[in-house]
């Protein structure tokens, strides 16, 4: 994006308008899940058709970020919050009007174009709405909406559902993002307007999606079939290959070569793939127990409870200390609350699981915020954009992979495949905390000011 003069000062209508976007976003990765039997009924399809509700979202949301994140580059900030939010908003009322399935998932995957722009933009906007001392709050603000909107998903939808009809879990988005755009309009200026992206960026993105549809089958089949179609995995190596040659990838490698960034990313794909994994086991355990649903929803409210509690704190303590030791710890807490879990003693109450979930949620809260104020401070500042978009693929590939390894862990662990697969989401967040552990070459004031951009008529 272009530079120049833009006001100075705390703009937190700004920082809550792109929480909301990720709010927004987030909400609907996971609210359809709760659709999906209705929308199959309605529709007349298969259940494998019908997973491509999610796969047809999910695929651009990996797919485009990285593009979206160069390609970011040369636009003014408003223009690219309006086009992404208004995108979002139109594509979302397609979803809520699709007469038959296909239309169905080609509006889910407009959606999840136009939210891969918003994962792109949203830490940058965080980045520049306030100074630098006030980073690790702002940055908590949108990384406790973002885990926010897709723990409500669920809890959302199914209430939508009942009383008014799944078009609304989509209608919904509309005036949430009439007040995102309010926002963007009155506290960013109007900078460079939309252009098209060029035949490079079109190449870069067919490569990138021809990796991620491998990839995602891979970790979809092997969590409906077994680990044998992990073998498909390597099918997206190539395009990666070819990707890793292409000059649009040299940001990237620029960015991940930079002194202190790699830390921030591996932790942070680590740290979602033991989280998902996790969320994605204990209602399984949860079931054979004998819980039911609404026990089930109510001990699982535990994690976000604990997110949501020490997620402010953690961006506070980021501004008065240092936001890698704040994460680090946080990891650990993760670490902690997993090693409470793993004994999972069917005779535990429902409070029991719910304090060491609780655990869990704290450091997760403590991890978000601090660990994304790290990979903003210490990008280059002419790879802000590009900085947004690395860390947004990272966390999707941690929520992809998450319940894929878990699943193969199950699968080949016995009687105590439950315990076995929480101990492997333990041990990736121990991960998670070593990759924080390199220490970051420090960033003078002047370095750690935000990148501004021109006002133009």
């Amino acid at each position: 994006m272009d530079s120049g003069d833009e006001p100075r000062g705390n703009r937190w209508w700004l920082v809550f308008a792109a929480g909301a976007a990720v709010f927004m976003a987030q909400f609907d990765v996971t609210v359809v899940n709760v659709a999906l039997p209705t929308i199959e009924r309605d529709f007349g399809t298969s259940t494998s058709v019908t997973e491509w509700v999610i796969l047809g979202y999910v695929l651009p949301l990996i797919a485009l970020t990285l593009p979206s994140g160069r390609w970011l580059e040369g636009i003014g900030r408003r223009a690219a919050m309006v086009f992404a939010v208004g995108g979002f908003a139109t594509a979302s009322v397609a979803v809520g009007l699709a007469g038959d399935i296909s239309w169905l998932i080609a509006a889910r995957a407009t959606q999840g174009a136009f939210g891969a722009v918003l994962f792109a933009l949203v830490p940058v906007l965080a980045t520049i709405a306030v100074p630098p001392e006030n980073r690790g709050k702002a940055m908590a603000i949108v990384m406790t909406l973002g885990p926010l909107g897709g723990v409500s998903g669920p809890a959302l939808g199914g209430v939508l559902i009942d009383t008014i009809g799944w078009s609304w879990i989509f209608y919904v988005n509309v005036p949430v993002a009439a007040l995102i755009l309010i926002a963007a309009v009155t506290q960013l200026p109007r900078g460079t307007r939309v252009h098209l992206p060029g035949r490079a960026w079109l190449t870069e993105t067919g490569v990138l999606g021809a990796a991620t549809v491998a990839l995602l089958l891979s970790l979809s089949l092997t969590a409906e079939h077994g680990i044998a179609w992990l073998a498909l995995a390597p099918a997206a190596v190539p395009f990666l290959l070819v990707w890793r040659q292409l000059p649009s990838s040299e940001p990237v490698k620029e960015l991940l070569r930079a002194p202190g960034m790699s830390g921030p990313h591996f932790a942070l794909l680590l740290e979602m793939a033991a989280v998902l994994a996790v969320q994605f086991l204990l209602p399984f355990h949860l079931h054979r127990t004998g819980a039911t649903p609404t026990e089930v929803g109510l001990i699982l409210l535990a994690f976000p409870a604990g997110v949501m509690l020490f997620g402010i704190l953690g961006g506070v303590l980021t501004d008065r200390w240092n936001g890698r030791s704040i994460a680090t710890i946080g990891a650990v807490t993760v670490v902690l609350g997993l090693l409470l879990t793993m004994p999972l003693d069917p005779e535990w109450a429902a409070a029991d699981l719910a304090w060491r979930l609780g655990v869990a949620g704290a450091g997760a809260g403590l991890f978000a915020g601090p660990n994304q104020t790290v990979a903003m401070n210490t990008a280059p500042q002419h790879l802000l954009n590009t900085t947004g978009a690395t860390t947004s693929v990272a966390r999707q590939l941690g929520i992809a992979l998450g319940p894929a390894l878990v699943t193969a862990s199950w699968a080949l662990s016995g009687d105590d495949a439950m315990r076995w697969s929480v101990g492997l989401a333990a041990v990736l967040a121990m991960l998670s905390a070593l990759a924080l552990v390199r220490r970051t070459p420090r960033r003078t004031k002047t370095e750690l000011e935000p990148t501004t951009e021109r006002t133009s008529a």
